[in-house]
């Protein structure tokens, strides 16, 4: 049972729709470099130009309701948007450079006037959004943040240093490595409120308009290129009206923001892009017919399967507003050790060839082997480490200490 979805007339019919839309909007054999770091700025402005021609279709986020400027569709309607995406192999799993985190949270904690406010620019693509969580001293510990929101009448004063924060919104100069247009338009971010208040109770979460007076960006040169910052916030001005939450409910806040960060919300990837390329690489050269080779190859096949199946499972669940506890950082858990065996199977079968990258003639499938040997070990950390899930999933079967339970989502929100 390979778990196909057998989809209605209707929805077959609304394939050929989106097909014939892409096909009229996606030039003839464009191509998405693995790395940011190598985009030219006319596919910067290509990719730009698109998200918004998605958000008029509504199909940028399908699911999210029509009055606040989303597509009001389908769960269904939206795998049949991604597959579509997907078979172009356009960036379709961040929105297009988008950080889309915070939508979650402003459904589920978000006043009405907030979401007429903040969402419409957000589902139309005109506006992309930045996540300042982690900070120098505060990761996988991220309670322990020090930046600090003061009140002052009617507005917050925000102070604090965040790091590793991205994607990659405008285009980047490889040689200056300075962004040239900073296209972030709002910017989602934890600070204390009350410093004598206990843990997890003691912090806002707020939503900063785009780049505002008193914050400067440092861009980071990092293994996985540049497309992340540390974002310095000096004496930062925030109107409550801008407060997510209450007060001090900026934690439970973020929890729904991570809730799906881990993969609570589920994905419809048809298959491991990289690892399909992998057994195309394998049948071409025929080093499948060693014994071991092939044992490793199925290693990967296998993890990247159990990784799909449950992302399909997730997606399965949360469409249909199903309680979820451990399961998605099972799947944050299963995504971040999964990547890190088809690296290693990708490197044993290849060898040293899989470390060309893209500059490099003798480079496969234009050095996705390599860009994917990076993008494993970092993808290790984000939302979380692989440590730091298993604690979770512990905390939620109820092996732990203490016990928690999972997060509100739009999906759990409304079904209560």
């Amino acid at each position: 049972m390979d778990f196909v979805y057998h989809y209605t007339d209707e929805q077959e019919k609304f394939r050929t729709e989106v097909r014939e839309w892409l096909g009229e909007n996606v030039p003839d054999h464009f191509e998405q470099p693995h790395d940011s770091k190598h985009m030219d700025r006319e596919t910067w402005e290509w990719a730009k130009e698109f998200r918004m021609k998605l958000g008029e279709q509504g199909w940028l986020y399908p699911t999210y309701p029509k009055e606040y400027g989303g597509g009001g569709l389908t769960a269904e309607h939206n795998m049949v948007i991604q597959e579509e995406l997907k078979s172009l192999e356009l960036p379709i799993f961040n929105q297009f450079y988008d950080n889309s985190l915070d939508l979650p949270a402003i459904m589920v904690w978000g006043t009405e006037e907030q979401k007429k406010d903040f969402l419409p620019g957000r589902l139309s693509g005109d506006k992309l959004a930045w996540q300042l969580f982690t900070e120098p001293g505060a990761g996988s510990d991220l309670a322990s943040l020090k930046t600090r929101a003061v009140k002052d009448g009617d507005d917050w004063v925000i102070t604090g240093e965040k790091v590793f924060v991205g994607g990659d919104h405008g285009y980047i100069d490889p040689e200056t490595k300075v962004p040239d247009e900073m296209q972030v338009g709002e910017i989602f971010c934890l600070a204390i409120t009350d410093p004598n208040a206990p843990r997890h109770r003691n912090m806002g979460y707020f939503y900063i308009p785009g780049m505002v007076p008193g914050m400067s960006v440092q861009t980071l040169d990092l293994l996985v290129g540049h497309g992340k910052r540390q974002v310095y916030l000096d004496n930062v001005r925030v109107s409550n009206e801008r407060l997510i939450g209450g007060e001090t409910q900026g934690w439970q806040v973020a929890q729904t923001t991570l809730e799906i960060e881990h993969g609570g919300g589920g994905s419809i990837i048809p298959r491991h892009a990289t690892v399909e390329k992998f057994l195309n690489y394998i049948r071409d050269t025929g080093v499948g017919s060693d014994p071991h080779l092939q044992q490793i190859a199925m290693d990967a096949f296998i993890e990247s399967e159990v990784l799909r199946l449950i992302n399909m499972r997730n997606y399965w669940m949360y469409s249909t507003k199903q309680e979820m506890t451990y399961h998605g950082s099972q799947s944050s858990l299963i995504r971040k050790e999964s990547d890190l065996v088809i690296a290693d199977a990708i490197r044993d079968v290849i060898g040293l060839d899989s470390l060309l990258d893209v500059e490099d003639p003798g480079a496969e499938y234009e050095g996705e082997f390599e860009h994917h040997q990076r993008e494993s070990l970092a993808g290790a950390h984000p939302g979380g480490t692989i440590e730091v899930q298993r604690v979770i999933i512990a905390r939620r079967i109820g092996v732990s200490r203490t016990q928690e339970r999972a997060a509100p989502t739009p999906s759990t929100a409304s079904a209560r």
